[in-house]
């Protein structure tokens, strides 16, 4: 059954490889068929290798809404995926990193390496700064995440992230809990938005 959103587009950050467990593979193929069968598109750097080529071919083929964006110099290693509906060729990778930011309700990364790790942090760093309150997940997909959790544990403990509040992320271990974990995060923070308009309307 297709379930309501107000989720009309989400980020997916994931590797150019597909790693060396299965369960990364069948992680983006699943979430690539969940998005197209919640008609949600999807917003990726673009490629057609390893799990961004998995997650996008997924999509496809469920005949969901893809948005490819891609650094020109990348078109060739990454091999540019060619049945997106949208793709944008950015000059450099900030372009890229902005344009995905600003076409996305959510984000969330798979399993991936320093380019992964660094799209991810940028969102979790803009967040806690305020920059936007937009949900970021983390898919620990047979735990892929979990060092960079315990990081984020010893990073509080040494005082380096004194408001753990303001570093607000969720973490799903299957890709079956992501959807309804991000639609409950995007329908907490409609709440506060939602009890101001109400109080304003009474008081006219």
């Amino acid at each position: 059954m297709r379930l309501m959103t107000t989720l009309r587009r989400i980020c997916v950050y994931c590797g150019s490889s597909a790693g060396n467990d299965p369960a990364f593979t069948a992680a983006a193929r699943q979430f690539g068929q969940a998005l197209a069968g919640n008609g949600i598109g999807l917003v990726y750097g673009g490629g057609s290798t390893g799990l961004m080529g998995t997650l996008a071919q997924a999509v496809h083929d469920k005949g969901g809404k893809i948005l490819g964006v891609i650094p020109e110099f990348l078109k060739q290693r990454e091999l540019l995926f060619k049945n997106a509906q949208e793709v944008i060729v950015t000059r450099d990778m900030h372009e890229r990193k902005r344009i995905m930011f600003e076409r996305a309700d959510a984000f969330v990364a798979l399993p991936g390496g320093i380019g992964t790790l660094e799209e991810l942090v940028e969102q979790l760093t803009w967040a806690q700064l305020g920059h936007h309150t937009k949900p970021i997940l983390l898919a620990n997909i047979n735990g892929y995440w979990q060092p960079l959790l315990a990081i984020f544990a010893k990073m509080e403990a040494c005082r380096f992230i004194h408001s753990p509040r303001a570093l607000k992320f969720h973490v799903c271990d299957s890709v079956d809990g992501i959807l309804p974990r991000l639609r409950a995060a995007v329908a907490q923070e409609a709440e506060p938005e939602t009890a101001e308009t109400e109080a304003l309307i009474e008081r006219m």
